[in-house]
């Protein structure tokens, strides 16, 4: 029987894995950014890329606030070429995660978003922190 998930065929294994593997490089959730920081050293830097309003009103524990249209060459130069960041916004009503990762990506910065952003965080059950 047919029906609308088994209409079109799933990709090949050898498919599946490349797409997969290719969006874990570029992608990373709640759960994994909240586990890396509980260790202490978690080996990237957390920016919440919404205004600082939203930032004040509450945030990842240990996000510095840098909204994606301030991220420049110069200002990104306070951290060492290779370092990781791991960008995350609003939810997934808000293209801000995905504006701050093309911008550092085109200023050659490895980058990742949290999928999910404040909303996902929230719905994980974790809690934010109250702006600085």
């Amino acid at each position: 029987m047919t029906n609308a998930v088994t209409a079109i065929p799933a990709a090949a294994s050898t498919e599946a894995e490349a797409h997969f593997a290719r969006r874990l490089s570029m992608e990373t959730d709640c759960a994994d950014v909240q586990a890396a920081i509980a260790e202490g050293d978690p080996g990237f830097v957390l920016l919440d890329v919404r205004g600082p309003n939203a930032f004040a009103r509450g945030h990842v524990p240990g996000a510095l606030n840098l909204p994606h249209r301030e991220m420049e060459a110069a200002r990104m130069a306070e951290w060492p070429e290779g370092t990781l960041f791991v960008v995350y916004c609003a939810g997934p009503h808000c293209n801000g995660a995905d504006r701050a990762a093309l911008r550092l990506a085109r200023l050659g910065r490895p980058v990742k978003i949290m999928i999910g952003g404040v909303t996902g965080w929230l719905d994980e059950g974790f809690t934010l922190e109250p702006g600085r």
